[in-house]
C-alpha cells in the first residue's frame, strides 16, 4: 500500500476537491490528482469520479476514506507526540454541540479549555442534527440522546429532566381546561403526559406561542403568558427563586448528553483533554450542577 498516495486522496476527500485539498495543504494540485490516479491504478478501483464541478466519491472511495482518514490522523497526532516528547495537547480540535448546551455553556466551556491549553485551536458548531463525524471532518461531537452507532464510542456527561412550570400567577388547570402554553416550533402536540405528586395525569395545552430556541421559551414563560415544558437546568434557578413554579414531571425518556468520537483505539491528547475538561466541569453530571454552572 501506498501510504503517502493514501494521504493524499484522504486529503483531497475531506477537503472537498483537489483544488481546496491544494490551497490547504500547499501542495500543487496536478501532484495531487497524479498520486491519486496512481492509488487508483495501484487498487484497481475508481475512487472519485471525474467531470463534475463538485467531487463525487465512489462507493469504493467512501468506504476508504471512511476506514481510513481517522486512522491516518491518529498516525500523525502519534508520530507528532513522540516527534514532541509527549502527549500535550496541540492542534485543531473540531466540535459539535447541540443548540441549547451550546448557547448555556459552551462559551465558557471553550474560553476555559482554550486558558488551560493555548496550543489548541477549538472550533465549536451548533448543529441539532446527525453530523457524520468522518465526512464533515469532527473530532468530537455533543448530543442529546444519541442513536446507536457502531463507528463511535461516547459516555454521558450530564443528565437532565424534562418539567412542566409556569409563572406564580398562572393557575393550574381545573379538570381537562386547556391551558395556555409557550411550545418549540416543532412540538405538534396537545397535550403534556405527566407525573404528580398524586399520580399520572395529563396537561391539555393551547398552544399561544411557538418558538425556535428554549431560552426564547423559558423568557416568555418568566413573562407569565403560559406554562412550558422545560429542561430542570434550565428553569430549576427559576423555581428555587419562586420567578416559576413546578408544576408537573414530563413522561418521556430521562435526558442525557453524550460525548461521541470516532471508536479507535488511540484517543487524540486534545479529544482526552476536552473530556477531562467536562468531567470537571460536571462531576456528577446532575441538572442542578449545569444549572448553576450556567447561572454562578
Amino acid at each position: 500500500m501506498d501510504l503517502p498516495a493514501l494521504a493524499d486522496f484522504t486529503l483531497v476527500a475531506r477537503h472537498g476537491g483537489f483544488g481546496r485539498a491544494a490551497r490547504a495543504s500547499g501542495r500543487p494540485k496536478a501532484t495531487l490528482s497524479r498520486r491519486v490516479a496512481e492509488l487508483e491504478a495501484g487498487l484497481d478501483i475508481r475512487l472519485i469520479e471525474r467531470g463534475g464541478r463538485a467531487l463525487k466519491l465512489t462507493e469504493e472511495g467512501r468506504a476508504l476514506f471512511e476506514r481510513t482518514g481517522a486512522l491516518l490522523t491518529e498516525l500523525d497526532e502519534t508520530v507528532a507526540a513522540i516527534a514532541s516528547g509527549g502527549q500535550t495537547p496541540r492542534g485543531r480540535l473540531r466540535i459539535s454541540a447541540p443548540l441549547l448546551f451550546a448557547q448555556t455553556a459552551m462559551g465558557k466551556l471553550a474560553a476555559t479549555f482554550a486558558l488551560k491549553y493555548p496550543q489548541v485551536r477549538l472550533d465549536v458548531t451548533t448543529d441539532d442534527r446527525t453530523v457524520d463525524m468522518v465526512e464533515e471532518g469532527y473530532d468530537l461531537v455533543i448530543r442529546v440522546n444519541p442513536a446507536p452507532d457502531e463507528s463511535l464510542v461516547g459516555r454521558i456527561f450530564l443528565r437532565d429532566q424534562m418539567v412542566v412550570v409556569a409563572h406564580p400567577a398562572l393557575a393550574p388547570p381545573a379538570d381537562a381546561a386547556a391551558v395556555p402554553a409557550i411550545v418549540r416550533s416543532t412540538d405538534q402536540i396537545s397535550a403534556w403526559d405527566v407525573t404528580t405528586p398524586s399520580g399520572r395525569s395529563r396537561i391539555v395545552i393551547d398552544p399561544i406561542l411557538r418558538m425556535s430556541s428554549l431560552i426564547m421559551v423559558r423568557d416568555a414563560v418568566r413573562a407569565g403568558i403560559g406554562a412550558a415544558c422545560l429542561p430542570l437546568s434550565l428553569a430549576g434557578r427559576d423555581i428555587a427563586a419562586g420567578r416559576l413554579v413546578h408544576w408537573a414531571d414530563v413522561d418521556v425518556p430521562p435526558v442525557a448528553l453524550w460525548t461521541l468520537y470516532p471508536s479507535r483505539r488511540l484517543l487524540s491528547a486534545r479529544v482526552s483533554a476536552f473530556l477531562d475538561h467536562l468531567k470537571e466541569a460536571f462531576p456528577t453530571g446532575t441538572p442542578a450542577e449545569l444549572a448553576a454552572y450556567v447561572e454562578p
